[in-house]
C-alpha cells in the first residue's frame, strides 16, 4: 500500500502519465487506396536550327554561350525524359561554322542543350550530310562530349544496329529517328542515317522492343516546309505506323512551322513542332513560332498509354537580345498574343479532344 502511494506521488510530481497496455490506442487501419500506377513524363521540342545570327548572339552573351538564348525553355522541357531535334551538323571545337545552305553549327550549342535539361537529340534531318559523312562522326562525338544521347545518324554499322534505350524514372524508352531525305545528297552507306519509310520505322521500333524498350517514340523529319497543314503523306504514314503496337508516339520536325496534333486509335502524333530556335535571313513570322509537347505515360492493365497530353507555345524574339520565350509564362505583347492565337488555332485544327495547354 505504501509502495503504491509512493509510485503514484512520483508520477504526479514528474507529470508523466502512467500508461498501461489496455490504454494504448489501436493502430490506424491500413489504407484501402491502391498504389499509384507507374508513370513518367516526356517532353519534346522542335528544330534546333543555328543560323549565323544566333551564333553572333551567343558571342555577345559570352564565349559562344547559347544558354541565355535558350534559358526560357527550362520549365517547358523539365520532365523525366526530354528529347530535342538537332537539325544541323556540328563543327569540331575551334573549327569554322557555316549557315544556309550547308550548315555546320558551333559545338557549344550541344553543351547549352544539355545545360537547360535535354537528355537526347534526334539527328536525322535533310541537313545530316551537309558537310559530308565525316561530319556525322564529328557531330556525334560532340554530343557524346556534352553528355547528350542521340539517334538517327551513326558512325558505324554496329552503332546503327544498336537501339537507343533511354531511362525515364526506371522505364526503358526506345527513341528512333528518321528523315525523308538529304537535300539530294546521296547517302554513302545505308547505315549512316535513317531514311523514312513505314517499314523502316516499324523495323527499328520492333528492334527497340526486342532490346527491352517498354515505350517507343519515333522522331520523324517530314512534311512540306512552311506549311501549317499536314500533308496527305504525313497523315497516311502516321496512321500506318500507329496502327502497329511497336510505336507509341510520333513527334514531327522539319517544316519550320507549327502543325496540328492528332490522336489516332488512342495514340498521339505531333505532325510538326515548328522551330524551337532559328533566325532565318528572311523571317516569316511563323518560322519564329514553335511548341514544346509534353506527354504523361501511365502503365495500366493494358500496358503503357498517354494519360495526359499538352503543348506549350514558344516564340523566338529578335530583341535585341535574341531570346526564346515560353508564351504561357511571358507577359502579353501584340506579337506574343498573335503568335499564341495562331499556334492554338493550328495545333487544335483537327479538333482533337483531351489536349491541354498551360
Amino acid at each position: 500500500m505504501l509502495l503504491a502511494l509512493v509510485a503514484c506521488l512520483a508520477a504526479a510530481c514528474t507529470g508523466s502519465p502512467v500508461v498501461t497496455t489496455s490504454s494504448r490506442l489501436p493502430p490506424p487501419p491500413a489504407s484501402s487506396e491502391p498504389p499509384p500506377l507507374p508513370s513518367f513524363t516526356l517532353a519534346a521540342g522542335g528544330d534546333i536550327l543555328v543560323h549565323p545570327l544566333l551564333t553572333e548572339q551567343a558571342d555577345r552573351d559570352g564565349d559562344r554561350d547559347f544558354v541565355p538564348l535558350l534559358d526560357g525553355l527550362r520549365p517547358a522541357i523539365d520532365a523525366d525524359l526530354s528529347i530535342c531535334h538537332l537539325e544541323t551538323p556540328l563543327s569540331e571545337p575551334g573549327a569554322p561554322t557555316y549557315g544556309y545552305p550547308a550548315f555546320s553549327a558551333p559545338p557549344e550549342i550541344a553543351t547549352a542543350l544539355k545545360t537547360i535539361g535535354y537528355d537526347s537529340c534526334s539527328t536525322a534531318s535533310n541537313h545530316t550530310l551537309d558537310r559530308g559523312s565525316g561530319a556525322i562522326k564529328t557531330t556525334l562525338d560532340v554530343l557524346d562530349a556534352a553528355g547528350l544521347h542521340h539517334t538517327g545518324s551513326f558512325r558505324t554499322p554496329a552503332e546503327s544496329s544498336t537501339p537507343l534505350l533511354l531511362d525515364a524514372k526506371g522505364v526503358k524508352v526506345g527513341h528512333i529517328a528518321f528523315t525523308y531525305g538529304f537535300n539530294g545528297i546521296p547517302l554513302p552507306q545505308p547505315w549512316m542515317a535513317n531514311q523514312l519509310s513505314v517499314e523502316g520505322v516499324l523495323d527499328a521500333a520492333r528492334a527497340a522492343r526486342a532490346a527491352g524498350a517498354e515505350v517507343v517514340v519515333a522522331s520523324l523529319h517530314w512534311g512540306a516546309e512552311y506549311q501549317h497543314e499536314a500533308t496527305p503523306e504525313q497523315r497516311e504514314m502516321a496512321a500506318a505506323i500507329l496502327a502497329d503496337p511497336a510505336v507509341d508516339l510520333i513527334i514531327g520536325t522539319h517544316v519550320h512551322a507549327v502543325q496540328p496534333i492528332e490522336r489516332i486509335n488512342g495514340k498521339w502524333v505531333v505532325y510538326g513542332m515548328g522551330n524551337e530556335v532559328a533566325r532565318h535571313s528572311e523571317p516569316r513570322g511563323i518560322t519564329e513560332e514553335g511548341i514544346v509537347t509534353r506527354f504523361k505515360f501511365v502503365k495500366g492493365a493494358g500496358g503503357w498509354t498517354v494519360e495526359h497530353a499538352e503543348y506549350i507555345p514558344t516564340l523566338v524574339e529578335f530583341g535585341p537580345p535574341i531570346r526564346v520565350v515560353d508564351l504561357t509564362r511571358s507577359p502579353a505583347t501584340p506579337r506574343r498574343t498573335e503568335a499564341l492565337a495562331r499556334t492554338d488555332g493550328v495545333v487544335r485544327s483537327m479538333g482533337v479532344q483531351g489536349l491541354g495547354r498551360p
